[in-house]
C-alpha cells in the first residue's frame, strides 16, 4: 500500500474489509483454502519515515476489529443467532479482563426492558442486553457505545416480502460494528470509563409474537403502541441508551444501527446517516468518517416538525411514522432520542449504517474506524490521536468548546 501517512489508518482498514474471514464453502473449493496475506506500507510525502511497531500494533488491531464485525454480520442465524453473539461478547471479554453483565429473557421483562423483550420474546433463542464495561483509573467521563443485535429481521407478523428478507441476518451490523471497535480500541489504551452496550434479538415469527396494535412500556416508562413489527429495532435501541443513561451515568451515548432501509435512499451505500443533539459532534462525524474510510452524512434533526408522526390515540406513541414520505430515517432517530429524552444534558449521537453495512453479499465490517477515529482524543494511542476530529488540530472554534458545558466536553 502506497499512501501519505495521515491515509494509513484509513487505508489499513480497508486492506481488512477485502479479505472477509466467513465461509462455508466445501474442503473441495480451492477458494476455500486458507491463505495468508501480508500487507507492506509505503509511505510518501513530507513525513516518509517506516511505521514504527506501535504504529503496527494500531493498525493490526484495528483491522482484526474490522474483520470480526464483517464474520459476524455475514454469519448467517442457524449460527449467529443471541446465544453464539453473546459466545462472541464473552470472548471478547475474557481477551481484554472484563466479565460481561447480561440480562437475558423472562429477567428482561421483569426489569422493564419492554422494547427488546417485545421483540425477541417469539425466538426459540431469547433476547438479551450485553454489557461490557472498561473503567480504567483516572477517567473524567463515561462513554457509552449501544449498539443493535437484531441477529434475524422477518418483519415479524409485519412480515417481509421473499425479495427483502433475504440478507436479514445483517441487521446485527451495529452491535457487530460495535464490538470489534471496543475490542481494538481497548487493546489501544482507551482513558475514559467506555461501556459497549449490546441489544440482542432475534424479530422472529411465532405465537406469542408481538402483534400489531400491542402496547408495551419501554426501559423509559413509555408507552408503545405498536404499528409495525419490522420497526423493531427502535425499540431494542430506545432500551439501550436509556440503561446507558439511567444505570451506567453516561455523559456520551452513541447507538449505532442498521436501522432504516430508508438510510440507502437518504445518504447512500457508502455514507452513513449521522443525527446529534449536539452540531459540533454531528461535524466530527463527518470529518471521522473522511479520515477512517467509514464515511459519514448528517440527517435532519427537527423533532418540533417531525415528532408529530409518532402520534398515538393510545400511548404515548406508535413506533412507525404516519407518513413514510417523510424523513423516514431522520424520524427513527428521533424515537430512539424521544426516550433519552430531546432535553438530556449530555451528547447523543445516532449512526445509521443500513446500506454501508455490506457492499454485496459481502460485510463491510462498517462502524469499527468511526468509532475508533471518532473518539480518537481519549486514547493513549498517538495514531488515534491523529485520525481523531476532535483533537488539537480541530478546525471547530476554540470559543464554542468553551461554551459547552461539562456533560457535553469534547472527547
Amino acid at each position: 500500500m502506497v499512501c501519505e501517512r495521515s491515509d494509513v489508518f484509513a487505508s489499513s482498514c480497508a486492506i481488512a474489509r477485502a479479505f472477509p474471514i466467513f465461509s462455508r464453502r466445501s474442503s473441495s473449493s480451492r477458494r476455500a483454502e486458507k491463505k495468508r496475506v501480508t500487507v507492506e506500507f509505503l509511505i510518501v510525502g513530507q513525513d516518509s519515515s517506516p511505521l514504527d511497531a506501535t504504529e503496527l500494533e494500531c493498525l493490526s488491531n484495528a483491522a482484526d476489529g474490522v474483520r470480526l464485525a464483517a464474520r459476524i454480520v455475514d454469519t448467517p442465524c442457524n449460527e449467529m443467532n443471541t446465544d453464539h453473539f453473546l459466545d462472541e461478547i464473552r470472548a471478547v471479554g475474557t481477551e481484554l479482563g472484563i466479565t460481561p453483565v447480561i440480562i437475558r429473557g423472562e429477567e428482561l421483562k421483569q426489569k422493564g426492558f419492554g422494547g427488546i423483550y417485545g421483540v425477541g420474546k417469539a425466538a426459540e433463542h431469547p433476547p438479551a442486553l450485553a454489557v461490557l464495561s472498561h473503567t480504567p483509573d483516572g477517567a473524567t467521563q463515561t462513554i457509552a457505545w449501544v449498539g443493535k443485535g437484531i441477529v434475524y429481521d422477518t418483519g415479524g407478523l409485519s412480515l417481509k416480502g421473499k425479495t427483502t428478507m433475504p440478507g436479514m441476518k445483517r441487521d446485527c451490523g451495529g452491535a457487530a460494528a460495535i464490538l470489534g471497535a471496543f475490542k481494538a480500541t481497548i487493546k489501544q489504551g482507551f482513558k475514559d470509563n467506555l461501556h459497549a452496550v449490546f441489544c440482542l434479538a432475534e424479530n422472529a415469527v411465532g405465537p406469542t409474537a408481538t402483534r400489531p396494535d400491542d402496547i408495551h412500556t419501554l426501559y423509559s416508562g413509555k408507552t408503545v403502541e405498536i404499528n409495525n413489527t419490522d420497526a423493531e429495532g427502535r425499540l431494542v435501541l430506545a432500551d439501550g441508551v436509556v440503561y446507558a443513561s439511567k444505570d451506567l451515568s453516561a455523559d456520551i451515548i452513541l447507538d449505532m444501527a442498521t436501522l432504516t432501509g430508508a438510510q440507502g435512499i437518504s445518504t447512500g451505500k457508502y455514507h452513513a446517516a449521522v443525527m446529534a443533539n449536539n452540531e459540533q459532534w454531528e461535524v466530527a462525524c463527518v470529518r471521522a468518517g473522511r479520515s477512517s474510510g467509514d464515511l459519514a452524512h448528517p440527517l435532519v434533526y427537527c423533532p418540533e416538525l417531525h415528532f408529530s408522526e409518532f402520534t398515538s390515540a393510545m400511548a404515548d406513541m406508535k413506533n412507525s411514522v404516519a407518513d413514510r414520505e417523510n424523513a423516514q430515517s431522520s424520524c427513527a432517530g428521533l424515537f430512539i432520542g424521544f426516550h433519552l429524552g430531546f432535553d438530556w444534558p449530555g451528547v447523543w449521537v445516532h449512526v445509521d449504517i443500513a446500506s454501508p453495512v455490506h457492499a454485496g453479499e459481502r460485510a463491510t465490517g462498517f462502524g469499527v474506524a468511526l468509532l475508533m477515529a471518532l473518539f480518537g482524543q481519549a486514547s493513549d494511542d498517538s495514531t488515534l490521536n491523529k485520525v481523531s476530529p476532535l483533537g488539537a488540530a480541530t478546525r471547530i472554534s476554540q470559543d464554542h468548546m468553551e461554551r459547552d458545558c461539562k456533560r457535553r466536553r469534547l472527547v
